[in-house]
């Protein structure tokens, strides 16, 4: 039968010159999402302290305390709820025209800051932020998936730093300042620069020609909406938890909160579960851990002071890129063993605050921030590895509300000793005692997390698929290979048990090679 002439591929036979242009657009685009990513994602998370009350000596008499500090809480309530949606989102439009949206919005934020007057124009503000980091937070990790492993490890990187420096990073803008209207505008600056790269990179893409935006998987809507069901329950309890009636249900209604962000985590199957059990124990512990220790650590309780700190954070920088680049580069015969590793870090990140927290020494700090960035990184980049960007976001929808069942549970774990507190020592005791306690709830959270994934990955007989190195793409699977033999992942080797390791997408079945027909001519080869 005739065949038709193959029509040559436009890349084949290219100018080599102009796939050098495309190939150096692309290095350039690269590096800016990678600034990009460094930049935005602290901007999006220092929006989840609250530290107005810090300043509320400098409120207007018409403006009362408790309810500027009500009003300033509403940001992280509104980042939960937006992380899901703004998921849904990414599936129909392009990362970057998102990531230009809700820079914008954290600019037109910061211009609006500098005149608040009420405690509503305060609330809108807050949402609004709230509402930008939400977006943020999915749109770079879309973003960084689009393209390579090595800049999703970026990525987790910057999210093991922005988990660990929020609460320096709010307070910093507000040693020594006249006006109480900084802390609705912490940076101003840096927030400029981000929206700058944002327009480049969306540019530079255009330049580039890039496709339009991937599909959803089938299902992948509905897990993401389903992730609005525990936010929604964690977001109206934390408003009601602002008032003096709910402090006493707090304990139990986060450890509720925590066990409803399991549960809807554990509907997956085991490549989502995973990243999903990652992100929402990092979540629900290393923000509020470091919190606690910066508030314990400031100059006023005898600590080192935010200006000390800062070596300690340094440290943390370069110990999470370490474990963002092990997990990045790691061979498939060891990947599913990064996310346990991962975890105890941080548990022993947690045992560390336990044996040097009160410090005078500001380096101190850094042995158990490095430990906690070098844990985040290391689990959140392995994890991502073992799944697809539909889970991936699905995880970050979980690990939001996370942060906010966490902080729940430890101000239920302060409050009662603060109260008992009758004098300034006895105040700075029960601050450290809480954080003391905090870290040893923290490291039994996340020891309960790790023994919940590997008794269902026993009980499921779990088949995890990872993408094999240097491969990007926005569907973030490759070829299909099943780990067996020696070096595969499976009990002895170190994995959960149950765990069988796939690269690159679903276990197949092998297809036999042809067998030649009877009627062929001898040497005629099979069809």
């Amino acid at each position: 039968m005739a065949v038709p002439p193959v029509q040559p591929s436009p890349a084949v036979g290219a100018d080599p010159a102009s796939s050098r242009a495309v190939r150096a657009l692309m290095l350039v685009r690269d590096i800016v999402l990678v600034l990009l990513v460094c930049l935005a994602l602290p901007l999006a998370l220092v929006a989840v302290p609250n530290t107005i009350s810090l300043v509320s000596s400098l409120l207007p008499p018409a403006l009362p305390a408790p309810d500027v500090v009500r009003a300033h809480g509403l940001a992280l309530p509104a980042m939960m709820l937006t992380v899901p949606l703004a998921a849904v989102l990414l599936r129909r439009v392009r990362a970057a025209i998102v990531i230009v949206g809700a820079l914008a919005l954290l600019v037109a934020a910061d211009v609006a800051g500098g005149h608040a007057d009420s405690v509503m124009s305060i609330a809108l503000i807050r949402v609004v932020r709230g509402v930008a980091g939400g977006a943020l937070l999915p749109a770079t990790l879309a973003a960084v998936w689009e393209r390579s492993v090595a800049l999703r490890a970026v990525w987790a990187a910057s999210l093991a730093l922005g988990l660990l420096a929020a609460q320096a990073l709010a307070l910093w803008p507000l040693d020594d300042v006249t006006s109480w209207q900084v802390a609705l505008r912490p940076y101003p600056m840096p927030t400029g620069i981000a929206l700058g790269l944002a327009v480049v990179y969306t540019l530079l893409g255009l330049v580039g020609g890039r496709g339009p935006a991937p599909r959803p998987e089938h299902g992948e809507r509905g897990r993401l909406l389903l992730a609005l069901a525990p936010a929604t329950g964690i977001a109206v309890f934390a408003l009601c938890a602002a008032y003096e009636w709910a402090v006493d249900y707090v304990i139990p209604a986060a450890v509720v909160a925590f066990l409803a962000l399991l549960g809807v985590a554990s509907t997956g199957e085991a490549r989502g579960r995973r990243a999903s059990y990652a992100i929402v124990a990092m979540g629900a512990v290393v923000l509020p851990t470091s919190a606690q220790v910066t508030n314990v650590e400031l100059a006023g309780l005898g600590g080192p002071g935010l200006n000390g700190l800062w070596a300690a954070f340094a440290a943390a920088v370069g110990m999470a890129v370490v474990g963002a680049v092990v997990a990045g580069k790691a061979r498939d015969s060891v990947l599913a063993r990064l996310p346990l590793a991962g975890a105890l870090m941080v548990v022993a990140g947690l045992c560390a605050i336990r044996l040097v927290v009160p410090t005078e020494s500001g380096l101190l700090i850094a042995v158990p921030f490095g430990l906690l960035a070098v844990g985040v990184a290391l689990a959140v980049t392995a994890a991502f590895r073992m799944t697809d960007i539909g889970m991936a976001l699905f995880a970050l929808a979980l690990g939001i509300p996370a942060v906010l069942a966490g902080f729940l549970l430890g101000t239920g774990v302060q409050v009662p000793r603060l109260r008992a507190a009758t004098s300034a020592q006895g105040l700075a005791d029960a601050f450290v005692e809480a954080v003391h306690t905090w870290a040893l709830v923290g490291g039994f959270l996340v020891v309960a997390v790790i023994a919940l994934d590997a008794v269902l990955a026993r009980r499921r007989g779990d088949v995890i698929t990872v993408e094999r190195r240097g491969e990007g793409g926005t569907g973030g699977v490759g070829g299909v290979e099943e780990a067996t033999g020696p070096g595969a992942i499976g009990e002895k080797s170190g994995a959960f048990p149950g765990d069988r390791l796939v690269a690159g997408g679903p276990a197949r079945p092998s297809v036999p090679p042809p067998t030649p027909s009877p009627e062929a001519a001898p040497g005629e080869e099979p069809r």
